[in-house]
């Protein structure tokens, strides 16, 4: 039903949201060079690899890695960039990663690659059993304030937790769920 769900919704989002999609296309064209999508390899259910899709909102020379980890990371965010992650609206082409099955709206965010002690900590309490999600229960409760081990625990209480019904509460108000 959820997979269902994911589909039906994906299709009808990304048909609507289409007029915008194509306007931030242009805007990324015009404020940097490179391509307009950006994608990354990242952990997905049962901890296979699947590459994520985004809008680009970094330089292209900037490495491959999270950008906490970066030395001075704003420099390598170009000016639209900045408005898009503010906004989250560089996520917006994971449509098509739900749509491919990779992800589903809502489940606990996929991992970068290298992301080891994450991946294990997951894989130790089954969260790697379930679909990564554009938002997740641990992005609710606090999303990049998190401590790892807490954004494990959140993303165990939502294997613990998570239906439709819950899917649906977080989506629309995050604190109907507390």
């Amino acid at each position: 039903m959820k997979r269902f769900s994911d589909i039906l919704f994906g299709l009808v989002l990304f048909i609507i949201l289409s007029p915008l999609l194509l306007i931030i296309s242009i805007v990324i064209k015009i404020d940097s060079k490179g391509p307009v999508l950006f994608s990354q390899r990242r952990i997905g259910r049962n901890n296979k690899e699947f590459l994520l899709y985004k809008f680009r909102t970094m330089k292209t020379n900037t490495p491959n890695v999270a950008t906490h980890l970066l030395n001075d990371p704003k420099r390598y965010i170009t000016p639209f960039g900045n408005f898009l992650r503010k906004s989250s609206l560089d996520e917006l082409p994971q449509f098509l990663n739900i749509i491919k099955g990779d992800m589903t709206f809502f489940g606990p965010r996929p991992a970068l690659y290298n992301q080891y002690d994450l991946i294990e900590l997951r894989t130790r309490c089954g969260v790697h059993t379930l679909r990564p999600g554009v938002s997740g229960w641990a992005q609710v409760n606090g999303r990049d304030c998190l401590e790892l081990s807490e954004k494990v625990d959140f993303d165990f209480y939502y294997l613990k937790h998570h239906n439709l019904l819950f899917d649906g509460k977080c989506s629309v108000n995050p604190s109907l769920t507390h």
